[in-house]
């Protein structure tokens, strides 16, 4: 299943000043072939952007919702779409 997508997830819990973000990146970086960024909200939430092949993706937000994240992770909310492309690597915003 090589499809690409784009994910749009929302990560709530204690995720900001934890440095969440930068494991974040860490994690796809490690995974590969992903794009996009992970970014701080206004309402204590990080989103996570990320576009690749449906399997990246899905192994970035089962690492997301079980994996060993800093800070706590209380829930995941995501949406699957199409890529929309104009990411160079993934970043953190």
């Amino acid at each position: 299943m090589n499809e690409h997508v784009r994910l749009t997830a929302w990560v709530r819990g204690r995720v900001q000043g934890v440095g969440f973000r930068w494991f974040t990146r860490a994690k796809a970086l490690e995974i590969g072939g992903l794009s996009g960024f992970a970014l701080n909200l206004g309402d204590g939430r990080v989103q996570v952007v990320a576009e690749g092949c449906r399997a990246d993706c899905e192994q970035l937000l089962d690492w997301l919702r079980n994996g060993d994240t800093p800070g706590r992770v209380d829930g995941v909310t995501e949406i699957w779409d199409t890529p929309r492309g104009g990411y160079d690597s993934f970043a953190v915003r």
